[in-house]
């Protein structure tokens, strides 16, 4: 295991005693599975990842995991929810969402991108005195597999 990994696991560990949970080797392999993922992941995507997790396990520990802030929960193009570690815990990204076969990939938008949206997002706040928290961006079409 990298310090990364251990720092991560470390992380999560500190997050789940925050709201009085343990962490489990059964929400650490969820962990594992959407570390390794190239992009969030549908619960049966997560079950076809990891077969040795009891699929009544997985949605019991995302729904805490997402308590905890250490999952992100997301809408997918289809009928699927998909999860994926919360940003703080990895890098700011965006999302790809495919409402064809319902796929949602990360996206990093150009440096650029984030300053003009940082600009517009400050605007919003000046003018109505909304402080966000943090932003994301969704972009909704058919992905390049589909098209």
């Amino acid at each position: 295991m990298t310090n990364v990994d251990a720092e991560l696991h470390d992380t999560a560990a500190a997050r789940l005693r925050a709201v009085d949970q343990r962490y489990t080797s059964g929400r650490r392999a969820l962990v594992d599975v959407l570390v390794s993922a190239a992009r969030p992941l549908s619960i049966p995507q997560i079950l076809v990842a990891d077969p040795s997790i009891p699929q009544s396990s997985v949605y019991r520990n995302l729904t805490v995991l997402e308590q905890a802030g250490v999952v992100r929960k997301l809408a997918g193009g289809d009928e699927f929810s998909r999860f994926e570690l919360a940003e703080e815990l990895t890098n700011h990204h965006h999302h790809l969402v495919c409402v064809s076969c319902g796929s949602v990939d990360d996206y990093v938008v150009p440096t650029r991108f984030e300053r003009s949206m940082a600009k517009a997002i400050d605007e919003v706040t000046a003018e109505t005195g909304f402080r966000p928290q943090f932003h994301r961006l969704d972009l909704v079409g058919v992905c390049a597999r589909c098209n």
